[in-house]
């Protein structure tokens, strides 16, 4: 589907919290004309006045129930421990067939604390886009974030197809591949994917934070791509990783435990001189990255 196409898909659309994703997705619909106007309701007056700024939306508001007013599309783009706080807050300003959606990392958790929230005649299409930086807040968005990169639905059984249909299709004209998922299965899987990468690299940073000053400067001015790569990781958004951690216990737990397992394993393998296991274990994680390229997400 291309993603500038005539056809407005929705006269107006609201984006609770606009931080990155909020104001990427924001740019793309205003450049695929699929919106007629924006509003952007966020707490932060800060954020407000740059959202009005740079033109990310036509009205911006901190209040709930102003923002959703006539709305056909609701985004929630707050961190995933705050998404029930705010269909609660909003809920009795939603239209009948209104849209609502989010952006959060997590599926399982926001399914439950937001849909219980949600008036009937309300459809919820979840979704994660799988994009992102380590920068934050409204002036870090763009339009070409989600190119080519992969949009994951969680729709609950029985969700509307026709609404279904209107948040894929805004999603594809933002330039993303779209996959739908059981919410279970997706929490498992970005467990593995992204949750378990970002706790092992704020754990890293975090101990080399702790050595001693002379250190921790020498650890700074000599880190090759490796550390360098860790601090990019674990400079993301603190209180959205905070809920991440908090909102998929289970999944991560299971994870970090499989993780903890292969360490002992590798940790004897050093210890005893192993080399044969430490080399096939090299090579056949080296096989994974040529995927990952092959596949276009490195």
């Amino acid at each position: 589907m291309s993603n500038t196409q005539d056809a407005i898909l929705f006269d107006r659309i609201t984006f609770i919290g606009i931080g990155l994703i909020g104001s990427s997705l924001a740019l793309s619909a205003r450049k695929s004309k699929s919106v007629n106007h924006i509003t952007v309701c966020d707490i932060n007056q800060a954020h407000r006045e740059k959202a009005l700024e740079l033109g990310l939306c036509d009205v911006a508001t901190g209040d709930y129930i102003e923002a959703v007013k006539d709305a056909d599309l609701v985004v929630l783009c707050v961190p995933p421990g705050s998404c029930g706080d705010a269909a609660a807050a909003m809920a009795p300003g939603l239209k009948k067939g209104c849209i609502v959606s989010d952006v959060g990392s997590v599926k399982q958790a926001i399914v439950q604390s937001v849909g219980v929230h949600l008036p009937d005649g309300v459809h919820f299409v979840p979704a994660h886009p799988i994009a992102g930086t380590e920068h934050s807040g409204p002036e870090a968005g763009f339009a070409e974030l989600f190119k080519g990169r992969w949009l994951i639905l969680t729709p609950p059984a029985g969700t509307n197809e026709d609404a279904i249909k209107k948040v894929t299709t805004l999603w594809e004209r933002a330039g993303s591949q779209i996959e739908l998922m059981d919410a279970q299965h997706h929490d498992m899987v970005l467990a593995i994917t992204s949750h378990l990468p970002h706790l092992i690299a704020y754990t890293i940073v975090g101990t080399a934070d702790d050595l001693g000053d002379h250190l921790k400067q020498e650890v700074i001015k000599f880190s090759a791509s490796g550390f360098r790569d860790f601090t990019r990781i674990a400079s993301s958004d603190p209180v959205m990783w905070r809920d991440v951690f908090l909102n998929n216990k289970e999944a991560v737990l299971e994870i970090l435990q499989r993780f903890s397992e292969d360490l002992t394993f590798l940790q004897r393998a050093i210890r005893w001189g192993e080399a044969d296991k430490l080399e096939e274990l090299f090579t056949r994680t080296r096989e994974i990255r040529r995927e990952i390229i092959d596949a276009n997400q490195a």
